[in-house]
Formats: C-alpha cells, structure tokens, sequence
C-alpha cells in the first residue's frame, strides 16, 4: 500500500483527479446554463398569470375558442342571410334616354330597367311631352314582360340583363309600341 502512495503514484493520482474535478466542473456550468434556460422559460410561460394553474388557463383559453366558434356560426348564418337578401335586390340596370315627340328635344323621355339577379324587377318608362310627363311601370320576371314593351324598353332591359333578343320574351305581346302609337295613346 505504501508503493500505492508513493510520489510517483500520488502525483498520478492529483492529476487524474484534477481532470474529474474539471470535468466535474464543465458539467456542473453546463447543468446550470439548462437550469437558467429553462427558469427563463417557466417565467416567460407563466408571466402575466397573477398565480393561476396552467389547466385554468388552458380551460379559459377552450372557453374563448368555443365563443369564438359560435360567434363564427353567428356571422356564417347573418352572411348567407345578406347574400340571400343581396340576390333580390335590383343591382342590374340599363336606361335609354329618347326623344318620345318629334317637337320635344333634348332626350327628355327615359325607360329605366331595374333588375335583380334573376332578371326580375320592372322598367319605368318616362314619357316627357311639352305639357305634361307620363311614367309607366311595367313589371318584368325572369326577363319577360306580360305587357308589350316599347324599342326603348326592351333596350333598356337588354341593358340591363345582358342579353340579346332570344332571352326577351313578350307574352301575350306580339309587337312592340311604335312612337306613333304612343302619340295616340297619350293624346286619348
């Protein structure tokens, strides 16, 4: 045992454990920079908690997900309400202004075509005379008028449907009103 302890083995000795103290020591810095890394964390996860368990917050934050969720079946619901409401309004028109009268200048006379998506909606029809405006509303549905239609009506519906003469149905029309026979119309 004495040869175990002898200059050369001791000084063996030292240095091997030198190298495990260390050793010893990188291991305990690097454990320790985790350690600091992993504090930094908790406290970055856990700030502005004021003391509550992560399960309440993670129950708070399913509670804010399912509001979230209803209020978005709420708004789903409200937009197909209004797109369905949007389909009905008149958003399509088409107007034509015109001279009724040879003696009245100035295109006074107007026939205005308000559709909706459908091509259901009416045409106003503006007649200005010297003494007096005429207005006739013609109901139109699915781009057919049950009443026949002036040029300047059915232009203002072609306007307005973007269509051409085979989707402009007249029932129970078969021509259209001529000036001429306006004039007479009025005139009586």
């Amino acid at each position: 045992m004495k040869a175990l302890f002898g200059s050369a083995a001791a000084g063996m000795i030292i240095i091997i454990l030198g190298i495990l103290v260390v050793a010893l020591c990188i291991t305990v810095f690097s454990l320790a920079m985790n350690v600091s890394r992993l504090n930094r964390k908790y406290r970055l996860f856990m700030k502005g908690t004021d003391g509550k368990s992560i399960e309440k917050l993670l129950a708070s934050k399913l509670r804010e997900m399912e509001e979230f969720q209803e209020k978005q079946a709420v708004n789903t619901k409200t937009i197909q309400m209004i797109k369905g409401n949007y389909d009905k309004t008149l958003t399509k028109y088409g107007i034509v202004k015109y001279d009724a009268f040879e003696d009245v200048g100035g295109k006074m006379s107007f026939a205005l075509a308000m559709l909706d998506n459908d091509n259901t909606g009416f045409v106003l029809n503006a007649i200005h005379s010297r003494d007096n405006c005429y207005l006739y509303l013609k109901e139109i549905v699915k781009g057919a008028s049950y009443i026949m239609l002036s040029d300047e009506e059915i232009d203002a519906l072609r306007q307005a449907s973007h269509v051409g003469d085979e989707n402009i149905e007249h029932v129970n029309a078969k021509e259209t009103v001529k000036k001429a026979d306006r004039s007479a119309a009025i005139k009586n």
